[in-house]
């Protein structure tokens, strides 16, 4: 018998509330799926062309929505339902990497914004429904040199924003004619993306995990450090200052060193500095949990016998610009001959092939 108490905790609330919301929409989308069934028996049955004409739309329409749902189906993961952190670096290949990692940005920013992945809402048609879109806030840009950028981080907000956006992790390849080449000679280009999952309870998930270190507290006392101060937390890790931004004459930007693993935050895309360090936190715990499955991965495919190569000549997707047009997934062979819809966001059928496919 469910506890009364429960909804004075507004966590709890809030969980079984988007719970049963889930059900609902399931429940509705089946209920629809019953309904578009029974009417195209009663097209067939009247032998009305109009009626199974419009039976056939729906039913194609029904199909797609199914496939959708089946999708939805298999993230089940932990994080799944999570927001994403994704990060891109532009990796070998000089200011065609980083005019290749912002075009990465692009994509995937018109991806989440458009919810091409977003989870679905079914409506009263019982077709699918409308899309959620996902909200993205850009946390962190490095410019390149002479074009595009270095590297990117971007939060994306949304209902399985995590679930569907680690389907992106790995190293991504362009060829091209470069268009900063005044030879006009194809170009190579890498850029790598990493993905995690926003941790909203992280001290009790650090706690369950294991993961270095536990973010009591005490240690968000590093904050407040100037350029240059440590703080040591109560696991004996390290942390340091390594700058502030000054905008306005108001200290801002934050970028901060985790010397176990050498991993280094930023964020200075907000104009308050408390917002930046809650930021750089949140991607800090983001990261720390994330090589901490990683880690556990590695180790299961090391008990398979299984391979782990992790270089940049392991790209998980090509896009091929010249001498022919075509995105493929080397993961699942999937592929799409439309690659200016696929730069548009248009990443779907990746997605849910890569899904199937795990």
């Amino acid at each position: 018998m469910q506890s009364p108490d429960i909804w004075s905790n507004q966590k709890q609330a809030s969980e079984l509330g988007a719970k049963i919301r889930d059900i609902k929409d399931n429940l509705e989308f089946v209920s629809n799926w019953q309904l578009v069934l029974d009417d195209a028996q009663v097209a067939l049955e009247t032998e009305d062309d109009d009626l199974i004409n419009e039976s056939s739309i729906q039913l194609k329409e029904m199909e797609r929505a199914v496939d959708k749902f089946e999708v939805k189906q298999m993230l089940s993961g932990e994080y799944d339902e999570a927001d994403a952190i994704l990060t891109i670096n532009a990796g070998a290949g000089g200011t065609d990497a980083q005019d290749w990692a912002s075009l990465l940005l692009r994509m995937y920013t018109r991806w989440a914004e458009s919810a091409q992945g977003a989870s679905q809402s079914q409506s009263n048609s019982g077709t699918g429904g409308e899309k959620k879109g996902w909200h993205v806030d850009l946390l962190d840009k490095l410019d390149g040199d002479e074009a595009g950028i270095k590297s990117a981080t971007i939060k994306i907000t949304g209902k399985y924003a995590f679930g569907y956006a680690k389907a992106e992790k790995g190293v991504h390849r362009l060829v091209r004619i470069s268009p900063f080449n005044a030879n006009g000679k194809r170009q190579t280009s890498f850029a790598s993306v990493e993905v995690s999952p926003i941790i909203e309870d992280f001290e009790n998930n650090f706690t369950k995990y294991q993961v270095f270190h536990k973010l009591s507290p005490s240690t968000l006392k590093y904050f407040n450090l100037l350029k240059g101060e440590s703080y040591l937390d109560d696991f004996g890790n390290e942390f340091k200052c390594i700058s502030h931004t000054i905008v306005n004459k108001v200290e801002t930007a934050v970028r901060i060193l985790h010397k176990p693993t050498g991993i280094v935050v930023k964020c200075q895309q907000e104009r308050s500095q408390l917002q930046n360090k809650e930021n750089a936190m949140q991607i800090l715990a983001s990261k720390l949990l994330a090589i901490r499955q990683a880690e556990h991965e590695k180790k299961l495919a090391e008990l398979k016998g299984e391979n782990v190569d992790i270089n940049f000549g392991s790209q998980i997707r090509s896009y091929v610009f010249h001498p022919y047009k075509m995105v493929k997934d080397h993961r699942t062979n999937f592929e799409a001959g439309n690659v200016d819809a696929v730069m548009d966001g248009e990443i779907d059928g990746f997605i849910e092939a890569y899904l199937r496919s795990n």
